[in-house]
């Protein structure tokens, strides 16, 4: 690596890190400030795992823990805009020394200095993508959570998950640990002939407890009752009487439950747990839309965060200082255009437009169009 390279890569890595900092402060501090009485409230209340009252250590403690995870998807969510920051930092400065001009007076082209500053953006976004498929995975339980809940990962509440007859399974508390739904309630019901995505109530079943059996296929009911409706319609309320029931078979399994459960927060999964859900037969139809959409812009995002980057670069390379804020305004206002229209190509992927919803073609539109900008801007480029 050359001299020059290593210079233009510690002044690139010195802005990532200054604005990294503050951006995760300034997030942290907001939150924090607006959220504090919820925090406050947590002191005294009992803790649901040891039965013991939380003191102020306790609660500081679990502030740490909420804010050192939320950093991680917080910095998912900023990761574009913060190497966007920080060649605007770094090219900035080079130009207000006048450096630039005395690396074209050594005979090197300005194009040789955003070398460096493209492969440490690429190493970054790297870190970026682990942060998104094993980071944010492992904590997704814990990003879920309020300010003023305890993490509880593991055990948590399920309401209305389906399996392959239409059942909908609820339960007030799921433990991972030994597959037991407490609290449990299962409406069964039926599809309506010639009707797909329509089904029927014909009845429904209460228990204490249940706990699933592998070898029968179904869930061990601890005190169930069985209470069918005669007519199978909601309009008659009218119902038989309730039938003692130890075991109810479903295709809902007890490792189906985690899958099902992350329904509500796909933005959080890895792409190998959006495959999963995906093929998971009790998914409803209306969310495969949202995780096809998902899982391509787990490959689009960091495709349009380097674009992004190589759209504002070439206008921010160049040589009189007193052109830098016009370019440094002209760099936000591209990168700002970038991230609206992938705003509205997210929104758009799930909508039906022509006909039918098409999540694949939106999420890559965001680069057919910039792509060929960047090429065009880093050809032009005044060197």
């Amino acid at each position: 690596m050359k001299i020059l390279d290593k210079y233009v890569a510690k002044n690139f890595l010195y802005g990532y890190c200054i604005t990294l900092f503050v951006m995760l402060g300034m997030f942290l501090t907001i939150d924090l400030f607006m959220n504090l009485d919820e925090f406050a409230e947590l002191v005294g209340k009992e803790n649901s795992v040891t039965g013991e009252e939380l003191t102020l250590q306790d609660v500081v403690m679990n502030v740490v823990r909420f804010y050192s995870v939320r950093c991680s998807l917080w910095y998912k969510d900023m990761a574009g805009m913060i190497i966007v920051i920080a060649a605007v930092f770094s090219l900035a400065r080079m130009t207000r020394n006048n450096e630039l001009v005395a690396v074209m007076a050594s005979g090197t082209s300005l194009k040789r200095i955003l070398a460096p500053i493209l492969f440490l953006s690429l190493v970054l976004t790297g870190l970026m993508v682990f942060d998104q498929e094993f980071v944010i995975p492992k904590y997704a339980y814990e990003l879920t959570r309020d300010h003023d809940e305890l993490t509880n990962e593991g055990v948590y509440s399920i309401w209305f998950v389906g399996d392959d007859e239409g059942s909908l399974f609820c339960c007030h508390q799921y433990e991972e640990a030994t597959q037991t739904l407490t609290g449990v309630l299962i409406i069964l019901r039926e599809q309506v002939q010639g009707q797909e995505d329509i089904h029927r109530v014909i009845g429904k079943i209460k228990a204490v407890s249940a706990v699933y059996d592998e070898e029968q296929g179904g869930w061990m009911l601890n005190e169930g009752e069985l209470m069918y409706l005669h007519s199978g319609e909601l309009e008659d309320t009218s119902a038989s009487l309730p039938q003692s029931i130890s075991f109810y078979p479903s295709t809902l399994t007890a490792r189906d439950i985690p899958i099902r459960k992350r329904e509500g927060y796909k933005a959080l999964l890895s792409l190998r747990q959006l495959t999963e859900l995906e093929k998971n037969t009790g998914v409803r139809k209306t969310d495969l839309t949202e995780l096809a959409l998902q899982k391509h812009t787990r490959i689009t995002d960091p495709i349009i965060n380097l674009i992004m980057l190589m759209v504002a670069l070439p206008v921010l390379v160049c040589r009189d200082p007193k052109t830098m804020k016009t370019a440094i305004m002209v760099s936000f206002l591209t990168t700002t255009t970038c991230f609206v229209v992938v705003f509205i190509c997210k929104l758009l992927a799930t909508e039906a437009v022509f006909g039918q919803p098409r999540p694949a073609l939106w999420a890559w539109v965001p680069i057919a169009v910039f792509f060929p900008i960047a090429m065009i801007e880093i050809d032009s480029m005044r060197t």
